[in-house]
This record gives structure tokens, C-alpha cells and sequence, in this order.
């Protein structure tokens, strides 16, 4: 059984961002991560937009907002010095009807209280002279949106890991955790190691692997599948950058939107459909003990309850593309079905507390010798360094002490 200083269970964006931060300010640390799969980043922090967020739609105060505004600068630094591909391309948040106009005005106000500079509400017309093909009869201009690889940057963060005399181990499934007065030893099939503290940071199984470690983390992980389309080339030049519409106040996600992708083309999407095992990523993959988990989760029958009828629109839009299309068509008219292509999907991991509230912050417990990320939904990647460096710093205070 080999010894460490630290062991970080998860190789996805933040558990990387953790140890690059670890060794950052500790050089020399006995230090390792510990990944399931064969290589890192292989679910949430690859499967996604790449979209650089700005921090505008979080609660003033609140840990996603903070951690967003300093991941951000950090991120911008970390790409710009290891010339990884961002671009800071700005986007527009689209009020499409008169409805809409008041929402638009509360995420403009929630901006300012975020400290973004530089926000615009924007006339019709000036909307449409920056995406020429938009409906819109208000918009909001927020230029430190921008666009980048995610799984990229958390590859370059396990490299920078190794180079600093860490360990990443893929292939290595925790599956028991136990704490001790003087460390904490974790094991799993063929794989044995102790640390005197321990790091989880484990998206989809956050809330299985908090509780081997001992701790209630009073929120069970929801896994929500988005399902993308892309713009054939020929109709690419419908979107410059980045639109998004006004999110729906009824519903915790961000609707459809178009993202221009950093290494070429347009995607539109994701929507938002219960997935059928956490990390199922097709409506045909299904896990039977995973969904029952689920379904028999009184959290999730309160929170299917409150959100059925959006919920049932989300998997229309699954199962029909005319359905995906008419949500795209409220922000580019112009849209048709013969415009899109099937492309990849994701799932996000959504806390849910057992009376049906979705965790709409970061959730970090500290027990003893043991850190657990719970909960670290999206700006997670945009906000790594940051959430990185706090983690950080609460590991060091505790061997200090």
C-alpha cells in the first residue's frame, strides 16, 4: 500500500484544478489523483459547450458567482500562458418578445451586482447588427462571455500535475474509503493507497462517494442528459458567436441557445431530459438500479411534480427535432430542421435535496482529513482555478493545524 500526503478521487476539471493548485503552492507533495477511467476528463468536464461564462446569472454573493469571477481571470491567464485556444467573443442574451423584456432587465441588474463591466441592453436593431439573423425585441450584450476546450485545458492541468512530481492514476475505482486518526486509506479493485488527506471531487457519484467517505451530504445527484445539434456548414453563417435566450424563471436550466465551438462550427442545443443512468448519454442507455435510484427518490418526485409540464416539453424536444427546431426558431426564425445535424450529448449533475430543491451553489464539506465536493455545477469549469485554489488553501490551513 503506497502512502501519499493527498489523494484526490476524481480526474475531472476541478479534481485536477485542486492538485495543479496543491503542488502549485507545496511543491514536493506526496500527491496523486484517482480516476475510474482510462483517461481524465472523460465525462462532464469534456462533454460540454466550452462556453467561458461571465458570472452573470449566479447570486450576488453566492459561491458560483465569487469562484466565477476569479476562475475566469485565472482561466484567461492559465490559456494565454500555455497557449491553450480561447476567444473572448462576447454574446447576447435575447428577450424575443415583449414578455420577456422584464426578466432580461433582472439578469442585466444581477450583471451589474456581479461586478461585469461593460453590459449593454441592446435595441432591436443593435441586437441584430451583431447577430444579423436574431429575433429580438430586446437583447443584453455581455462582452467577457468567450469560448474554449475544456477537456483540453484539464489534460494540460494533469500534465502540469505530472511535470510537478504528482501522480495520475486512471483505472482506479475507488469503491471504500476509511477514515483514521492519523490518515485515510482507500482502496479498490486491485488498488490499495492512504493519504492523510483525502480530496473528492466526483460529478456524477459525488454524492455516493461523500458517503463512503462517512458524511451526509443531504443532496442526491439528478443526472440530466443535453442533447446537441449542429448548424450544417452552409448554414453556419446564421450565428456569429454565442445567443442565448432568456432563461425560463419556472425551470433551473438555460434553454437552448447557439454556441460558436472553439475548434470550428455551431452548435445548438442542449436541452434538458432526465438520463436514464448518470452517465447514460443516449435515451436508449439505460441503467435499471440507476434509474430506480432516481425515481424512487423523493426529491426527484417533488421536483418532477413542481416542473412537469417543462419537463415533458424538454423530452418532446428530444424525441421530436420539430419540437428542438421551434425552440431554436424563437431566437433565428430562419432555422429549419434540414439546417441541423445530430451531434454529441452531455450529462450534468444536479444536486437535489429531499424536498425537491435543486442545490443552485457549489456544496463543499470538510470532515476530519476529508474534503468533499458535492456539488459543483456549471461555471465548474470555468470557475476550476478558482474552486481549485479554495480547495487548496483549506488542505494547507488543515496540515498547518
Amino acid at each position: 500500500m503506497k502512502t501519499y500526503d493527498i489523494l484526490i478521487v476524481g480526474g475531472g476539471i476541478v479534481g485536477l484544478a485542486a492538485a495543479y493548485q496543491l503542488l502549485q503552492r507545496r511543491p514536493g507533495l506526496r500527491l496523486a489523483v484517482l480516476e475510474k477511467e482510462k483517461e481524465v476528463a472523460a465525462h462532464q468536464s469534456s462533454r460540454n459547450s466550452g462556453v467561458i461564462h461571465s458570472g452573470i446569472y449566479y447570486r450576488p454573493g453566492s459561491l458560483r458567482a465569487l469562484n466565477c469571477r476569479r476562475g475566469y481571470t485565472l482561466l484567461l491567464q492559465f490559456c494565454a500562458k500555455e497557449g491553450l485556444p480561447f476567444e473572448v467573443c462576447g454574446k447576447i442574451i435575447v428577450a424575443a418578445t415583449a414578455a420577456e423584456r422584464g426578466q432580461l432587465d433582472a439578469i442585466h441588474q444581477r450583471g451589474l451586482a456581479n461586478g461585469l463591466q461593460g453590459l449593454r441592453l441592446l435595441a432591436p436593431e443593435e441586437a441584430r447588427a451583431i447577430e444579423p439573423h436574431v429575433r429580438a425585441e430586446a437583447a443584453l450584450w455581455v462582452p467577457q462571455a468567450g469560448i474554449t476546450d475544456y477537456g483540453l485545458i484539464a489534460r494540460r492541468y494533469a500534465e502540469r500535475v505530472l511535470a510537478a512530481g504528482g501522480e495520475v492514476l486512471t483505472g482506479v475505482k475507488v469503491d471504500q474509503i476509511r477514515p483514521g486518526s492519523t490518515e485515510v486509506v482507500l482502496s479498490g479493485a486491485g488498488w490499495e493507497g492512504s493519504a492523510r488527506q483525502v480530496v473528492t471531487c466526483c460529478g456524477l457519484y459525488s454524492d455516493r462517494i461523500t458517503r463512503l467517505t462517512g458524511e451526509r451530504p443531504g443532496v442526491q445527484i439528478l443526472p440530466f442528459r443535453g442533447e446537441y445539434y449542429e448548424l450544417k456548414p452552409e448554414r453556419a453563417h446564421l450565428v456569429r458567436n454565442l445567443i442565448y435566450p432568456v432563461p425560463n424563471p419556472n425551470f433551473p436550466f438555460l434553454g437552448v441557445h447557439f454556441t460558436r465551438m472553439i475548434h470550428g462550427g455551431i452548435e445548438a442545443g442542449p436541452n434538458a431530459v432526465l438520463a436514464f443512468r448518470r452517465e447514460g448519454y443516449s435515451r436508449w442507455d439505460i441503467q435499471p438500479a440507476e434509474l430506480f435510484e432516481t425515481l424512487r427518490f423523493r426529491g426527484f418526485q417533488r421536483l418532477a411534480a413542481r416542473y412537469w409540464r417543462d419537463g415533458w416539453a424538454e423530452m418532446r424536444r428530444s424525441f421530436f427535432k420539430s419540437q428542438f427546431v421551434r425552440a431554436l426558431q424563437h431566437l433565428v426564425p430562419e432555422i429549419t430542421a434540414g439546417d441541423l445535424v445530430p451531434a454529441r450529448s452531455g450529462v450534468r449533475a444536479m444536486a437535489c435535496t429531499p424536498e425537491g430543491q435543486l442545490h443552485d451553489d457549489f456544496l463543499i464539506l470538510e470532515k476530519g482529513r476529508i474534503l468533499n465536493v458535492c456539488n459543483a455545477p456549471s461555471p465548474a469549469a470555468t470557475a476550476s482555478l478558482a474552486i481549485g485554489e479554495a480547495v487548496a488553501e483549506r488542505i494547507l490551513q488543515n496540515r498547518r493545524e
